[in-house]
């Protein structure tokens, strides 16, 4: 792997390369985005209080291990939500289909922020649009948005992360 995620540093880096392909993969696996963003938190979690049991040695070991945390946090969810289904049934309670309420609640972000969003996204040169449009809609890795742009892999990166800053700063301001 070359990187040594006992390093905060490093484990840090590892979370920024893998949080939002994780969170996008609950979120489809649970319909929720609270629930989504609760298991890749807690998967992170777990990961850092376990990385003494942990034996890769490569980036895809460590991904693979990562998912793994996160498979079994989600296969407890479900259990989870099992029970407390089968405990309404029995008591009669109305059963709710809360994923409703949370397509609701994002709309309703989204509307609130798309006009701020739009102009910081136009806020931004051509270059840095291109390369977060295929990082953060493509969930391309850094080395395929680079073959794409032309551009060594850590130029891709750069022009992600100042986009993102950038983002940041101007959103936090519309806030």
């Amino acid at each position: 792997m070359g990187t040594d995620l006992r390093n905060p540093h490093e484990f840090h880096r590892f979370y920024e390369r893998h949080a939002l392909r994780l969170r996008s993969w609950l979120r489809r696996e649970t319909g929720s985005t609270d629930v989504a963003n609760d298991l890749t938190a807690e998967s992170f979690a777990q990961a850092l209080l376990s990385l003494g049991r942990f034996r890769g040695s490569t980036e895809a070991e460590a991904v693979a291990w990562l998912y793994g945390i996160a498979h079994n946090l989600l296969r407890r969810y479900w259990r989870r939500q099992r029970v407390e289904t089968s405990a309404r049934k029995r008591l009669g309670m109305p059963l709710r289909d809360y994923a409703e309420y949370d397509e609701a609640e994002e709309l309703a972000d989204a509307q609130l922020l798309a006009p701020a969003l739009e102009e910081a996204l136009a806020g931004l040169s051509e270059h840095e649009r291109e390369a977060l449009d295929l990082r953060v809609v493509g969930e391309l890795p850094f080395d395929e948005i680079a073959e794409r742009l032309a551009v060594p892999s850590p130029a891709a990166r750069m022009r992600v992360t100042r986009a993102l800053r950038a983002l940041r700063a101007r959103l936090e301001g519309a806030a």
